[in-house]
Parts: structure tokens; C-alpha cells; sequence
């Protein structure tokens, strides 16, 4: 293919781009709108993002009055560390953003609950310090919908790429016909 021609800059690369979970706890997750789809998706995230070989990193907010997070999902993220928080946004997260300046990511996947606070908070923070975010719009929640319209709509007018949990994974993957082609194509079925 000729130089002349390029790829959109927004479009996901492997070595540069992380999944960030944000606080799918225990007692929360069952009064948020759509739990049991938020779920699913972000599981297919965490297991797309494993066989990719991509860094995932999760956080609890509060766990002792929140709980731990959910064992669906916490089965899956065997051998990942979490991140405890008393902030709503990851910036708060200890030293959650250097890491992803140590490990030159530039690209962050968001997922998880509440859309409207801890999820909004750390998508409006990651833009502020140039980061590209990828909102998947089936992984995340709140609970009530009118919360997650409107943290939709504004983390995409300050500048967040909204996707969905399909288009995150076969943009990473960029060729079909490989091993991780076949493995992600079950996932999403």
C-alpha cells in the first residue's frame, strides 16, 4: 500500500492501549440498569483483552462498604491486582495514570459503573492529560437510564470515542484469520 495512505489515529493499537474497570461491585451491580448485559460485555472485554495480551487493570471503590467486585468478573481477572479507591475518579487511583505513562499507553478502554459519576470522572480526567478513551456504551451503567444517556452524551462532546465492547475488540485485532481471530470470534457470538 502507498505511504500517502494511513490509518485514523483513533483506531485502537495493541501496544499502546490498556482496559480499565471501574468498580463492578457486589452491592451496587444488582440496582444498576442492564447488570446481567454490562456483565456479559465486560466479561468478553477481559477475555478478548487476555488472549491479546493486553494490560487490564480494575478498580474497587470503597470496597469495605461496597464490597469486593463481582466473582463473574473476578474469576476472569485471576492474577490482576486491584486498585482500591476512595475517589470517584481513577485519577484519585494511586498511581494509576503513571502506569499508563510507564507502559507508554496512550489509549484507554473504559468499562464498568456508574456511567454518570466514577466512570464520567475518569473518562473527563484521562482526556484532560491527552489520553485517547474508548467508551464501550454495553459495558458501562448506572442506575438510571437518564444517568447514562447524559454521561454518554457528555464524555463524548469533551472529546471520548463511544464504541461498543465488538468494535474495542476487532479493532485491536485488525486481521481476521489468526488463532486470536478465531479464539475473540467465539467470545462475541
Amino acid at each position: 500500500m502507498s505511504t500517502r495512505f494511513k490509518r485514523n489515529k483513533v483506531i485502537l493499537k495493541r501496544d499502546q492501549t490498556c482496559l480499565v474497570i471501574i468498580d463492578v461491585q457486589e452491592k451496587i451491580l444488582p440496582v444498576m440498569f442492564n447488570p446481567d448485559s454490562v456483565i456479559t460485555n465486560i466479561l468478553k472485554l477481559i477475555k478478548g483483552f487476555k488472549i491479546l495480551q493486553i494490560p487490564i487493570f480494575f478498580t474497587e471503590q470503597y470496597p469495605k462498604g461496597l464490597g469486593p467486585t463481582v466473582t463473574q468478573l473476578l474469576i476472569e481477572l485471576d492474577g490482576v491486582q486491584n486498585i482500591q479507591k476512595m475517589s470517584f475518579s481513577c485519577f484519585g487511583a494511586e498511581n494509576l495514570f503513571e502506569q499508563f505513562d510507564n507502559k507508554k499507553i496512550n489509549q484507554v478502554v473504559v468499562c464498568g459503573i456508574e456511567s454518570h459519576v466514577c466512570v464520567q470522572q475518569t473518562v473527563l480526567d484521562l482526556l484532560a492529560n491527552d489520553f485517547q478513551v474508548n467508551v464501550p456504551a454495553d459495558a458501562i451503567s448506572s442506575r438510571r437510564e437518564i444517568d447514562y444517556t447524559i454521561a454518554i452524551n457528555r464524555m463524548q462532546k469533551h472529546g471520548a470515542e463511544i464504541t461498543t465492547t465488538e468494535s474495542v475488540l476487532f479493532e485491536l485485532l485488525e486481521i481476521c484469520g489468526t488463532d486470536e481471530f478465531k479464539q475473540i470470534s467465539k467470545i462475541v457470538k
